[in-house]
C-alpha cells in the first residue's frame, strides 16, 4: 500500500457509500491495550503517509488512568517527554462505520535511530513473527472474548458507582436462542458492524451470566489477528455506546458471577517450503491425537514458562480475581487433548484445524502482549525441542503440584517475571524491564486503596 493505493481505496469507498473521506483518524495501542490516538486533517494525513509524525511519547509514560508512573526509564520527566515517531501501517487502513467520512489507520512507534521502541506492544509482536519467518514458520491466532453489556452509559455507570448496574438481560441463559433474539437489533449491529470494520466474527452467543456474549474471531496471519482483537475491544465499546449500552472486558466484575475469559487459539504453518502451500506443522496424522512433534515442543515452551510470564498474560489486578476453583479458569500449567479445564487446550483436527487454545487468558489482554509471549514461549520450546510433559485429565485445576501453580496475585506473578531471565531472552530485556516497572506500579495503586469490602467489614466494627 501506498498514497496512489490509498487515494484509489478512498474514491472506492466514495462510490460506494457516497461519503467522500475528510478527516483521518491513528492511533496506537499502549501497555494496557488501551487505543491511544487523534484525528488528523487530510492535508496533514497525505504529509504523514510516508515519512510518520511525532506522537507524545507520554502513552508510554502513564498509567490506564493517565497518572504518570513514577518509575519508569523509557519516558518521563527526566527525558522531557518527547515525541516519539510513528509510522503509519496503511495496510490497516478502515472506515469508521459510525463516521462515514473518517479513515483511520493504526501505527507502530519506532525510536530516532527508526528501531522499534521498547515499549510499543505492536512492534513486539512484529518482532516475534519475524524470529518465527527466520524459523520456517508463519503463526496464525484468532480470539475468543466474554464480554457483559449493561443498559447503562459513561454518566450512570460512575452516578452508580459501577454497582447495581442493569443487565442488557436477566438471568443466567447460556446460548440463548431467545436472548439473541430478544436483543437482535444489537446482535446484528454487532455482525454487521464489525464486518464493515474488517473483523470477521464467526461466532457470536450468549454465554452463563446475566448480560454476557462470547464472541469467536476468525483466525488470521497473527498480526492481522492481534489488530482485529484488539480494535474488537475498542468498537465493541463505540457501538454499544451508540446502542444505550455498556459494555466491559474486565476479567472478573462482579465476584458472584462468572469470569470473562479470552482463550488464544494459535498454530503455525510451514513457509519458504518448495512444493506448494504452506502446511499446518502442527498436524501429525500418524502422531498421537494428531499432534506433530513441533506442536509437542511448542506447547511445552508454554507449559515450561507460563508460570514465569504469568503477568504479561495477566495484566491487571482484578485479572486474578478469576484465578479462584470452580469458575473455569486453569490454575495450573497444565495441558490436556479437548480438556478445558486445563490451560492449555489440544484440539486435534484436520491438516487445516489442528491448534492450540490458550486458556489461562481472559478478555482484559492486550492481544499484542499476549498473542506475542504465546509465540515467543512457544518458539522457545521449538527451539530448545522441550518434551511436553504427561497430559492431564479430569479436572486438572486440582492437581497438587507446585511447581505447575500459576501465580495468584499481580504482585507475585510480576515478582516471578522480574526475576525470568528467559522472559528477557525471549521479549526482549527493554521490554521486559519496562513492563515490570508498571506492573509494579499497578500493583502500589492497588496496595494504597481502600476498597468497598474493608469500610463494610471494619468501619463500625473495629
Amino acid at each position: 500500500m501506498d498514497a496512489a493505493a490509498i487515494k484509489e481505496r478512498f474514491e472506492e469507498h466514495k462510490a460506494r457509500t457516497g461519503h467522500e473521506i475528510r478527516n483521518v483518524k491513528v492511533g496506537g495501542f499502549d501497555i494496557d491495550g488501551v487505543l491511544r490516538g487523534k484525528y488528523v486533517s487530510l492535508e496533514k494525513f497525505w504529509g504523514m503517509v510516508e515519512s510518520g509524525f511525532g506522537f507524545c511519547d507520554v502513552v508510554f509514560g502513564w498509567d490506564i488512568g493517565d497518572v504518570v508512573y513514577d518509575n519508569a526509564k523509557v519516558t518521563g520527566s527526566h527525558t522531557g517527554f518527547p515525541d516519539a515517531h510513528a509510522m503509519l501501517d496503511l495496510s490497516t487502513l478502515r472506515f469508521l462505520p459510525g463516521e462515514p467520512d473518517t479513515a483511520a489507520f493504526l501505527v507502530d512507534f519506532r525510536n530516532e535511530d527508526g528501531t522499534h521502541h521498547p515499549a510499543c506492544p505492536r512492534s513486539l509482536l512484529k518482532d516475534q513473527l519475524a524470529k518465527a519467518a527466520k524459523m520456517g514458520f508463519q503463526a496464525t491466532f484468532s480470539c475468543e472474548f466474554e464480554f457483559w453489556c449493561f443498559k447503562e452509559s459513561s454518566d450512570s455507570l460512575h452516578a452508580k458507582g459501577f454497582r447495581n448496574l442493569t443487565p442488557l438481560s436477566h438471568g443466567m441463559f447460556g446460548y440463548s436462542w431467545l436472548r439473541e433474539e430478544q436483543n437482535r437489533a444489537f446482535v446484528h449491529a454487532i455482525l454487521d458492524e464489525m464486518a464493515a470494520f474488517d473483523i470477521t466474527i464467526e461466532a457470536l452467543h450468549t454465554e452463563t451470566g446475566p448480560g454476557v456474549y462470547e464472541v469467536a474471531l476468525r483466525y488470521d496471519e497473527a498480526l492481522r489477528a492481534a489488530d482485529k482483537a484488539a480494535l474488537f475491544k475498542t468498537q465493541m465499546k463505540a457501538l454499544a455506546a451508540r446502542h444505550g449500552i455498556a459494555v466491559t472486558f474486565m476479567a472478573k466484575w462482579n465476584a458472584d458471577l462468572p469470569g470473562s475469559s479470552g482463550h488464544i487459539h494459535q498454530s503455525l504453518w510451514s513457509v519458504g517450503q518448495p512444493g506448494g502451500a504452506p502446511r499446518n506443522v502442527f498436524h501429525d496424522d500418524k502422531a498421537e491425537a494428531r499432534l506433530s512433534a513441533t506442536a509437542r515442543s511448542y506447547l511445552a515452551g508454554q507449559l515450561a514458562l507460563m508460570p514465569e510470564l504469568t503477568a504479561l498474560y495477566s495484566p491487571t489486578i482484578n485479572s486474578y480475581r478469576r484465578y479462584v476453583p470452580g469458575v473455569w479458569a486453569p490454575m495450573t500449567a497444565t495441558w490436556g487433548v479437548e480438556n478445558r479445564t486445563a490451560a492449555v487446550r489440544a484440539i486435534p483436527g484436520g491438516p487445516g484445524s489442528t491448534r492450540l487454545e490458550y486458556r489461562q487468558t481472559a478478555a482484559d489482554i492486550n492481544p499484542y502482549i499476549a498473542m506475542a509471549t504465546c509465540l515467543a514461549a512457544g518458539l522457545y520450546g521449538v527451539e530448545k525441542k522441550l518434551e511436553a510433559p504427561a497430559q492431564s485429565s479430569g479436572d486438572a485445576s486440582v492437581l497438587d503440584h507446585p511447581e505447575l501453580l500459576i501465580p495468584r496475585t499481580l504482585k507475585d506473578a510480576t515478582a516471578r517475571l522480574a526475576a525470568s531471565d528467559r522472559a528477557r531472552e525471549i521479549l526482549g530485556a527493554a521490554f521486559v524491564d519496562h513492563y515490570v516497572l508498571t506492573r509494579e506500579w499497578e500493583v502500589r495503586q492497588y496496595e494504597r486503596n481502600v476498597t468497598e469490602w474493608e469500610l463494610r467489614r471494619y468501619f463500625e466494627s473495629i
